[in-house]
Order: C-alpha cells, then structure tokens, then sequence
C-alpha cells in the first residue's frame, strides 16, 4: 500500500506544479498591437511644401481613414492593449499621425497626437448595418407569424 500511497502523493504534487504554472501563464501579461504609424526615419523623408499625397500614400500605404481625404488630411493610427489575466484590456498607449495636406495636394503639416493630448481625432467607423432598428428577439420571432401562408404550411401546393 505503501508504494502505491507513493506514487500517487508523486502524481498530486506533478497536476498541482502544473496547475500552479498553468494559472500563473493565464495571469502572465499580455500586449496586443493594432494599427500602423510610420518610423521617424521614413517620416523624415518628407518635405513639407513639396511632398505629393500620393508620394505619401505610397510610401506609407493606405490611410487608416478615408474620411481624412475629404478634409484634405491623411491619418495613420496604432493603439497597444494590455490585459492581464481575466480582466478586461486597457489601452496603454495610441498615436494618430495626421497629414495636412494644402489645395494642390502638397504636405503642410504634421502632428503627432497621443492618449495625453486627450484630442479626440474621429475615424472611419467600418460597421455593417443590420437594417434592424430596436427590434428584440421577441419581438422578430412574434411579428413572422402573420406572415405564415397556411397553405404552405399544410403542404398543399
């Protein structure tokens, strides 16, 4: 008996070390990148009154906002996420280059903006519409059943 009491005082202690690393890897942290903005070295290649919105389009491919190019500005943004555990994500950092460019399409300013400008910076929302406007569950399921054809559901042709 025992050896047997042995063994398995082995294989508790094996599943509890292996245990205890598991929830210490779930614990560990963890950060997510999203997003593109270009190095310094690259933005430094361009020159202000004389760099074209395609050169910078195709240098540093598309804008993250197509909306920008309607006001004449190009915005490149990257966000970092830490989560740690269970808990929800919080963002710990995120930088929106913006790209002014004049009415011949020609740079004239760029800024730099971070989470501490506290400058709210409107994007591109990509959401497709559902088309149902605060309808609940019920409420769908409720409104079909007027809509039954009885001869179909009888099976008559």
């Amino acid at each position: 008996m025992s050896g047997t009491t042995g063994n398995l005082r082995k294989t508790v202690k094996a599943v509890g070390f292996v245990s205890v690393l598991a929830i210490a890897a779930g614990c560990a942290q963890m950060d997510r990148f999203h997003g593109f903005i270009p190095p310094e070295e690259e933005l430094a290649t361009l020159s202000v009154g004389s760099t074209t919105k395609d050169e910078v389009i195709a240098l540093f491919g598309p804008p993250k906002s197509e909306r920008g190019l309607q006001n004449n500005t190009v915005y490149y943004a990257s966000s970092q996420f830490r989560r740690f555990g269970p808990f929800a994500p919080e963002e710990v950092d995120r930088q929106v280059l913006a790209i002014d460019f004049d009415g011949n399409d020609r740079v004239r300013n760029i800024s730099r903006y971070t989470l501490e400008d506290g400058r709210v910076v409107v994007l591109d929302r990509r959401v497709t519409e559902d088309g149902i406007n605060d309808v609940t569950f019920l409420a769908q399921l409720l409104g079909s059943f007027g809509r039954i054809d009885a001869g179909q559901f009888l099976g008559e042709p």
